[in-house]
């Protein structure tokens, strides 16, 4: 599939000009990942690209090394097959996230190494998002249109309320935008990126807030067991005494 060179100008453009607020910043959080959790700075994972083509690739590690991804796996399997939002497993807490790591995912910071990926023409700015192979395998037909276009570090679905759609709905989104691309639709999501992610900020914080209050309310209105209660062995010493002075009682 040919990649329009409007994009490819556009997105190397807008690297130069971002570059000297991002190359600090990147930096700043590959430190504090360092600090906070062992293991490597970065994470790779195999991507689909544009048509269906495979790349690694790049993300800030947020989780610890050698996490369970088939608890990933089922919760995205539920959001295939449901109409729920696609809300993340972060909002109702996950431990396998570092420290940081929350807001690193919820800010979107962690896909800033995904640059590369966009110099290399991996990606792009502006596309839909990157899915993984076990999404890919499942997808049906018509789905599969939305990688006609290189996929992006932001996107219209990103912009259009995100958390708040379904995965049917993410999908038409995306579609919609690889039938309708252009300069002017890259630059607009691209404006709206930021005060989309404050947003999805402030609504993780909420979500959050709200699980843990029906997680403690759950605790507080669970019925006590009953502990059945022992009767304690007498002490050693206080037993030998009683049993020399029966023995004594018996010989009188």
């Amino acid at each position: 599939m040919v990649i329009p060179r409007w994009k490819r100008v556009l997105d190397i453009l807008l690297i130069l000009i971002a570059m000297p607020l991002l190359l600090p910043l990147m930096l700043f959080i590959a430190i504090l990942v360092r600090c906070v959790s062992a293991g490597p700075v970065l994470f790779r994972q195999e991507r689909i690209g544009i048509g269906g083509s495979r790349f690694r690739c790049f993300k800030f590690r947020t989780m610890a090394v050698g996490n369970d991804v088939a608890v990933h796996q089922g919760h995205l399997k539920d959001l295939m097959a449901s109409n729920a939002p696609m809300t993340k497993m972060d909002v109702k807490g996950d431990r396998r996230i570092i420290p940081f790591g929350v807001p690193l995912r919820a800010t979107g910071l962690d896909e800033l190494p995904q640059i590369f990926n966009v110099v290399l023409g991996q990606m792009s700015l502006v596309g839909p998002r990157p899915c993984v192979p076990y999404e890919y395998e499942k997808y049906l037909p018509w789905q599969k249109e939305r990688f006609n276009v290189l996929p992006g570090l932001t996107g219209f679905w990103q912009v259009s309320g995100k958390n708040n759609t379904t995965f049917e709905e993410m999908m038409r989104l995306d579609i919609y935008y690889s039938r309708n691309s252009s300069p002017w639709f890259d630059v607009r999501i691209i404006v709206k990126t930021i005060p989309a992610l404050i947003i999805q900020v402030i609504e993780t914080k909420r979500r959050r807030k709200a699980a843990e209050i029906a997680e403690k309310t759950v605790v507080a209105e669970r019925p006590e067991q009953n502990v059945s209660v022992e009767a304690k062995p007498e002490p050693i010493a206080k037993t030998f005494k009683m049993s020399s002075q029966t023995k004594n009682q018996e010989a009188l």
